[in-house]
């Protein structure tokens, strides 16, 4: 009972907050503009991957800027998941910000919560990163998983040999350890999101020579995990580096520009290995390293797990 009256209090003092009334007002009027966009996405992309571009007409800086200093950051396809009851429109923005930096290639996947379970869905995920990759000559792709799609890329690379494909998960809002609310709703996907579910617990497991990199954003204002410090990503295998936002609702965390930023340097940064990030920008390496992996001298110190972004 003590732990949930802090939990309560703290939870009141961040929606109370000057930050955490704005953060709502952003969360209701994207909620808005999402569910006037939610049938658009309802229908399978007809391109799985853009055309890559090989001169720079016409490209603002920001893009030009890119292509020229790591071409392969700009072309390594981006893949996005999206969490449950949803489809790819809650990626609007994101894409269109990912665009703008110079990032050419996304290609979103759409599933069915209704019909399938979160191993059936990364099982979906696997065949799509193999087309792209087949499709683009890439051998390795990012991830960014909203919600259960973060578990669905996580199980990917876990469970399904996907580190090999994958460079860079990053999730946001995502449930690693369960989230308490699942508990109440009916349906086998939301049973797995449970805290102790065989999911979960799976996830758990030893990951050892995981090459994946794993970015994962949270919040104090995300009323779908409970508790919000169940989004952050902590294993002692898994290369992770947990970024705390501020004032930003659930679903509104593909929106927020502070995420967008932090997505967009984490993926434009990265040396092929993905072990490396430019000097000057934060490490990705995890603050409890794997037994034996010994951090790059060239990169700048890891942030704190909880550190904010902004």
């Amino acid at each position: 009972m003590r732990r949930v009256r802090r939990t309560t209090r703290r939870g009141a003092k961040a929606i109370l907050s000057a930050r955490g009334l704005r953060g709502a007002a952003v969360e209701v009027a994207w909620l808005t503009t999402h569910a006037a966009m939610y049938p658009l996405g309802l229908a399978e992309e007809k391109a799985r991957s853009q055309v890559e571009r090989h001169n720079l007409e016409g490209l603002p800086p920001v893009q030009r800027g890119l292509l020229i200093g790591d071409v392969e950051a700009a072309g390594t396809p981006i893949v996005l998941v999206h969490g449950v009851v949803d489809n790819r429109t809650i990626f609007t923005l994101l894409r269109r910000g990912l665009r703008r930096r110079g990032f050419g290639r996304t290609v979103a996947l759409n599933y069915s919560p209704l019909s399938m379970d979160i191993r059936t869905v990364a099982q979906r995920l696997s065949d799509l990163i193999e087309d792209v990759t087949r499709e683009t000559g890439y051998e390795r792709v990012h991830i960014v998983g909203h919600s259960m799609g973060g578990l669905v890329a996580r199980y990917y690379v876990q469970c399904l040999g996907g580190d090999e494909r994958v460079h860079t998960l990053v999730t946001l809002g995502t449930p690693h350890d369960g989230t308490s609310p699942a508990r109440f709703f009916p349906i086998p996907v939301s049973q797995q999101m449970k805290p102790g579910s065989d999911v979960i617990r799976e996830l758990g497991r030893s990951a050892s020579g995981c090459r994946t990199r794993f970015l994962a954003v949270w919040s104090d204002l995300d009323q779908v995990i409970m508790p919000k410090r169940n989004a952050r990503l902590i294993h002692p295998d898994l290369n992770a580096r947990n970024v705390f936002v501020r004032g930003v609702g659930h679903m509104s965390l593909p929106v927020d520009g502070r995420v967008v930023h932090e997505i967009c340097t984490t993926l434009a940064h990265l040396d092929h290995d993905g072990s490396i990030l430019t000097e000057g920008v934060t490490s990705i390496d995890s603050e409890r390293p794997r037994a034996g992996h010994v951090p790059d001298q060239r990169t700048a110190s890891s942030r704190a797990a909880s550190q904010p972004a902004g």
